[in-house]
């Protein structure tokens, strides 16, 4: 199974093709590198919380645009080996010189993916989340993702992925601790969820809301789900 670096960030809107630039400019090194895939989603219906979301996690302005991103690695040591030869490329390096955006408060984890579910067709649309969920509640959290996975990929979903938290940095002005809230014996989840189009998304939620599997009789969440962080992304690079 791959490895995921999961990245979110808040872009100036107004710098939505700079950004899609550099990302496009950056690809072939991190090809070079070893990413497998890269994909950058672009803010589309991203929802305001009442306790968190995903604009305070990267306390995006009014004139900025959460993006939502990841690397796939083949494991862990080739994105350790990337991350070193990232920071040490001199190519990376220049590219980095007119940054279209605040790295400051970019968020980036790794992450050892738990469940990675695919169906047929291509992405188009992409439901991002993060959350807080308590290190002895793994198992019980994966088996309810198992289900629901199925459940979206039943009603349209190409693909469900959902991660643990595996080298998760503190930051200095945000991170993803932070992002969820999460307290001491708590770990942060990354995950996604990939549709052929926002149409094909919005009906496919409304099935799965109305699937009996997703609501079994006096289930206990393994989870807080009003720490829980989400929002539909579009994607606007995809190597």
């Amino acid at each position: 199974m791959t490895y995921i670096e999961g990245f979110v960030c808040a872009v100036p809107t107004a710098n939505k093709e700079a950004y899609i630039k550099q990302a496009a400019d950056a690809a072939p090194l991190f090809k070079e590198f070893g990413v497998l895939r890269h994909v950058e989603c672009w803010g589309d219906d991203v929802p305001d919380g009442k306790l968190n979301d995903f604009k305070g996690a990267v306390q995006a302005k009014e004139d900025e645009t959460v993006v939502f991103s990841w690397f796939e690695y083949p494991d862990r040591s080739t994105r350790d080996a990337a991350s070193e030869k990232i920071m040490a490329d001199p190519r990376m390096k220049a590219l980095g010189t007119d940054m279209p955006f605040d790295g400051q408060r970019m968020i980036y984890a790794g992450f050892a993916p738990m469940l990675d579910q695919r169906g047929e067709g291509a992405t188009g649309y992409v439901d991002g989340y993060i959350l807080p969920v308590a290190h002895g509640n793994k198992d019980a959290y994966s088996a309810l993702a198992q289900t629901a996975s199925t459940v979206f990929l039943d009603h349209g979903a190409v693909r469900v992925v959902e991660c643990w938290g595996d080298d998760v940095p503190d930051g200095k002005v945000t991170d993803y601790r932070r992002a969820a809230h999460a307290v001491d014996g708590e770990n942060v989840v990354f995950s996604w969820v990939e549709w052929p189009s926002k149409d094909a998304r919005t009906a496919g939620w409304e099935k799965a809301m109305a699937d009996e599997r997703l609501h079994p009789n006096e289930r206990e969440m393994p989870f807080d789900g009003k720490r829980m962080i989400y929002g539909g992304f579009a994607p606007v690079f995809d190597a």
